[in-house]
């Protein structure tokens, strides 16, 4: 799985890096709060796809993750994605690939079940992978690819 994402990633690198040399795409960063300095973009938007960067269950404007254990944790970070697609000009009906970082794959049945509740028609492509540990000792990380309208 973890090979997989990366060859997930390697080949959207590589699409995008060929698009760019052709000079044929626009490319536009976006930071949630430019003051944080944060080492990467909140999103960034290349031609008319918008790729967030992973979203973590954590209560807006606070590092402070959500109560409820995976199932919480799950419902915020899909809210967190909602909020910021929709600020770049998407949309949750617009997403076509996610990936989804567990600090424990043994919670994916419970993360799933709050999941599908966001993408009830047409789901988009989805990885999950287990990891050594997450952001704030988050329980669940999600990243997405999305369309522009």
């Amino acid at each position: 799985t973890m090979r997989a994402a990366i060859v997930i990633l390697t080949c959207t690198c590589l699409a995008t890096a060929g698009a760019l040399s052709a000079g044929e795409v626009a490319v536009e960063h976006y930071s949630e709060d430019p003051a944080a300095q944060l080492p990467f973009s909140d999103a960034v938007r290349v031609g008319d796809m918008l790729y967030l960067s992973g979203k973590i269950g954590n209560l807006p404007g606070t590092l402070q993750l959500a109560a409820g254990g995976i199932q919480g944790e799950t419902r915020q970070t899909l809210e967190n994605i909602k909020a910021s697609l929709e600020k770049y000009g998407s949309s949750l009906d617009e997403v076509v690939k996610c990936t989804v970082f567990l600090a424990d794959i043994a919670e994916w049945g419970a993360m799933n079940e709050v999941y599908v509740t966001y993408f009830t028609a047409n789901p988009p492509a989805r990885s999950a992978l287990g990891t050594s540990g997450l952001a704030l000792g988050a329980r669940v990380e999600i990243e997405c690819l999305a369309a522009m309208r």
